[in-house]
C-alpha cells in the first residue's frame, strides 16, 4: 500500500495556497476537471517538487446497472499515467440511469447517489469493479458516499457491504469519515459499527471534510470547517489502523491559506494521537490475552490487524462450489463476468435506479418504500448542485442573468432532467430561456442569444424543433 501522508484536495481556486502549504505530502484532483495532455501548471510544479497527485473520478457510476463506459475508463487511466499516480479512486454510487437497459429515457443525476445494499446491487458492482480494474493501468480504490435517502429492503449494513466487495474483488477502499458522519445523522447508521465491520487493512486513504446541519439533515457541503464529530470518527478509524493517507476536501467557500494549514495540522494531530492511543490499547489487549484473562474491548471496537467480529481467523473467503476462483488484481476470488444471474440483477437494478432517479429529477411519482420528504430534500439538493456547477462551467450565464440566474435555473431543473454533461445542461438552460422569451431585458436577451449561438453553432430553434423538444420532455415526465 502506497504511503501518502497528509494531503489536500487540489482545486483551481486555491492552487496558489496549496503550493504554499507547509509539509504537504500529496494532493488529489478531480479527474474530470483536467486533461491528460494539458495538466494545470500548478500540478506540474507540485509534481516536480515530489508531491504525489492522485486523480479522483466522479462520473464512472460503477454502482449503476450499466457496464462502465470504456471511454470514461480510458480517460481516467490516461490521467493516472500523465500524473504518475500510484492509484486512482472513484465512488460506490450511481450517477445515471435509464436508457437501453430499461427502455426508458436516459437520465443524469449530476451527482452521486447511493447504491442499494442488496445482493443484486453487490453482484453488479463487483462485476463493474472487475471491468474497471482490468482496464485501468494502476490500482483502484472506491469511496463510500454520503446519502440523504435510504433504499427500502436493504439486506446489508454499509460495513458488511464494503467488506464483501473487498473480499470478492480485492479493490481498495477510500473511506470518507465525513460521509460516515453524514449517514449517522441522516440514516441513523453507527460509524463505529461500520468501521468494525469493514476490512480496515484495505484502506488506501481517508477523506475528511466539513458540512452543515439544516432542519435535522446533514449536508456534506465541503464548504465548512471540519466539525468535531467528523474528527472523532477519524480518530476512531486511526485507532484501528494506521491509514496510509488522509486528505482534507474543500470544494467551495475557500478560507485563507492559514486556515487550511490549521485544519491540516488538526487532522495530523488527530491521527497521531489516535494512533498512539490505539497502540496502547493493542499492547494492553495482547498482555491480557497472554495472561489468559478475558479480552475486554469497547463495544464495536477491534484491535487493528485482528479478525473481523464474528469471523474465523485465517478462513478464506467463501467461493461458490460451482465457480472456480479467478485471479484478480489485489487478491480475492471472482466470478466470471456476464453470468446470467448478473444479467438479471442488472435488469432489476436498472429498473429500480431509473424509477428513483426519475422521481428525483423529472418529477415522476416517488417509488414505493421511499421517504417522500427525503426524496424532496434530495431532489432540491440535486437541483442546487446543478445550478452551482453550471454557474462554474458557464460563468457568463450568471453574469448575463444576474440575480435571475439561480431562481430561473431551479425552476428549469424541476422539469428538465439532465441528459448529458453540465456544458450541455448550460446550453439547454439558455435555449429554454430564449424559447420562453427571456430574459425580458433586451440587452440581456441579445447577450444570451449571442452566447448560445457561439457555443451551439446554431440559430435559435424554429417551431418544429420546439415541438420535438416539448414531446421529448413529455415522454420523460411519464
Amino acid at each position: 500500500m502506497t504511503e501518502l501522508g497528509i494531503g489536500i484536495g487540489w482545486r483551481p481556486e486555491i492552487a496558489e495556497a496549496v503550493e504554499g502549504l507547509p509539509g504537504l505530502d500529496w494532493v488529489e484532483v478531480v479527474a474530470e476537471n483536467i486533461c491528460a495532455d494539458h495538466l494545470p501548471d500548478s500540478l506540474t510544479r507540485l509534481r516536480r517538487r515530489g508531491v504525489t497527485v492522485v486523480p479522483h473520478g466522479v462520473s464512472l457510476g460503477l454502482g449503476g446497472a450499466d457496464r462502465p463506459d470504456p471511454a470514461r475508463l480510458a480517460a481516467l487511466g490516461e490521467k493516472a499515467v500523465a500524473l504518475g499516480a500510484p492509484l486512482v479512486t472513484e465512488h460506490i454510487a450511481f450517477v445515471r440511469a435509464g436508457g437501453a437497459l430499461t427502455a426508458s429515457p436516459a437520465l443524469e443525476a449530476g451527482h452521486l447517489l447511493p447504491v442499494p445494499r442488496t445482493r443484486d446491487a453487490l453482484d453488479v458492482l463487483c462485476e463493474n469493479v472487475r471491468i474497471a480494474q482490468d482496464a485501468l493501468p494502476v490500482p483502484l480504490a472506491l469511496e463510500n458516499i454520503a446519502a440523504l435517502i435510504s433504499w427500502p429492503g436493504e439486506e446489508m449494513t454499509e460495513g458488511r457491504f464494503l467488506a464483501e466487495l473487498v473480499e470478492r474483488t480485492g479493490v481498495r477502499l477510500l473511506i470518507d469519515v465525513a460521509n460516515l458522519h453524514t449517514n449517522h445523522v441522516n440514516r441513523g447508521e453507527d460509524p463505529a459499527r461500520a468501521l468494525s465491520e469493514l476490512p480496515v487493512e484495505a484502506i488506501a486513504y481517508v477523506h475528511v471534510a466539513g458540512g452543515v446541519e439544516r432542519d435535522g439533515v446533514w449536508h456534506d457541503t465541503h464548504a465548512h470547517p471540519v466539525p468535531r464529530p467528523v474528527l472523532d470518527v477519524l480518530a476512531d478509524l486511526a485507532s484501528r489502523v494506521s491509514p496510509p493517507g488522509v486528505l482534507l476536501e474543500r470544494d467551495d467557500d475557500f478560507p485563507p491559506a492559514a486556515e487550511l494549514a490549521e485544519e491540516l495540522a488538526v487532522i495530523r494531530a488527530t491521527v497521531a494521537g489516535a494512533s498512539v492511543a490505539g497502540a496502547s490499547v493493542g499492547r494492553g489487549a495482547a498482555a491480557e490475552e497472554s495472561a489468559g484473562r478475558p479480552l475486554l474491548i469497547g463495544a464495536g471496537a477491534r484491535v487493528s490487524g485482528g479478525p473481523m467480529p464474528g469471523a474465523v481467523a485465517d478462513a478464506p473467503p467463501a467461493v461458490p462450489e460451482a465457480v472456480a476462483p479467478v485471479p484478480v488484481r489485489g487478491g480475492g476470488a471472482r466470478q466470471p463476468s456476464g453470468t446470467p444471474s448478473v444479467e438479471g440483477a442488472r435488469q432489476r437494478l436498472g429498473l429500480a435506479q431509473a424509477s428513483l432517479l426519475s422521481a428525483l429529477v423529472a418529477g415522476t411519482p416517488v417509488p414505493e418504500g421511499f421517504d417522500s420528504r427525503r426524496i424532496g430534500v434530495q431532489s432540491r439538493a440535486l437541483a442546487a448542485k446543478r445550478a452551482g456547477v453550471v454557474a462554474k462551467v458557464a460563468p457568463e450565464l450568471p453574469g448575463i442573468l444576474g440575480r435571475e440566474f439561480r431562481p430561473a435555473f431551479l425552476a428549469y431543473a424541476r422539469s428538465r432532467p439532465m441528459s448529458g454533461g453540465y456544458r450541455r445542461d448550460a446550453l439547454d438552460f439558455a435555449e429554454h430561456l430564449l424559447l420562453a422569451g427571456r430574459p425580458e431585458d433586451p440587452a440581456a436577451h441579445r447577450l444570451l442569444t449571442r452566447w448560445w449561438q457561439d457555443r451551439s453553432g446554431s440559430r435559435p430553434p424554429g417551431p418544429a424543433a420546439r415541438l420535438l423538444r416539448a414531446a421529448r420532455h413529455a415522454l420523460v415526465r411519464r
